[in-house]
């Protein structure tokens, strides 16, 4: 029975998890600025809740990007410190990917869009297989309009996903044309990165916390461990 605690601040929400087996529980709100007075006292009160303690789990997950620069470092920089602490392995989830799984297996082909300020947006395309969604282009940064999928994946309609929908009108129109549905409300959450987690582990994906990084997608944002901060 895998044992796995995530956290995620990517984004204007703020979200812890804990996954014991096959049950799962969470705490998730949307408090821009927040996130690092909201996200020790879920974890606190996840683990008081199961019962468990924090040393007693195979791995703590966190949302490693892409999104806002500050709130990646505080999920890592938090996934770090109680990792070190309980002496846990960590499992980087991308942020993209969480909200691709969320949508679930059902929906076919996905286009992620998260908004990443000065006029870019985040972004990658999705299709299911072996039970869990597969990127189909690597996760990009850029403006909406030049948002461009190859020509083989644009077969088959897509659900988008994200905020970063907001710009649809400045995205290529054959691109939109091909979008059967947009749901901009949604948000990457720990519930579904823990459970994308437990399948990571299983395939050896997990790391030691020092070699835990944030992904920026912008080159000239650097990270530094936990220690030299």
């Amino acid at each position: 029975m895998s044992k796995i605690l995530a956290l995620d601040t990517s984004t204007d929400a703020c979200s812890a998890a804990l996954l014991l087996g096959d049950q799962l529980t969470d705490r998730f709100v949307i408090e821009p600025r927040r996130h690092t007075h909201l996200l020790l006292p879920m974890v606190d009160e996840l683990l008081a809740e199961a019962g468990v303690a924090l040393n007693s789990l195979d791995a703590i997950a966190f949302g490693r990007g892409p999104g806002s620069f500050a709130g990646i470092r505080i999920a890592t920089g938090a996934a770090q410190g109680l990792a070190l602490a309980a002496d846990l392995p960590v499992v980087p989830v991308s942020t993209l990917k969480a909200i691709a799984w969320a949508e679930g297996e059902g929906s076919g082909s996905l286009l992620t869009v998260l908004d990443a300020r000065m006029d870019e947006v985040y972004w990658c395309a999705w299709r299911w297989q072996d039970g869990e969604p597969v990127a189909l282009v690597e996760e990009q940064v850029c403006a909406p309009a030049q948002i461009h999928l190859p020509s083989e994946s644009l077969v088959r309609p897509f659900v988008g996903l994200g905020s970063g929908w907001c710009y649809r009108e400045r995205m290529p129109a054959e691109l939109v044309r091909q979008v059967c549905e947009i749901k901009a409300e949604v948000y990457p959450q720990a519930s579904a990165m823990a459970q994308l987690a437990q399948r990571a582990l299983k395939q050896g994906a997990a790391m030691a916390p020092d070699d835990a990084r944030p992904v920026y997608l912008r080159d000239q944002v650097a990270w530094k461990k936990k220690d030299q901060q």
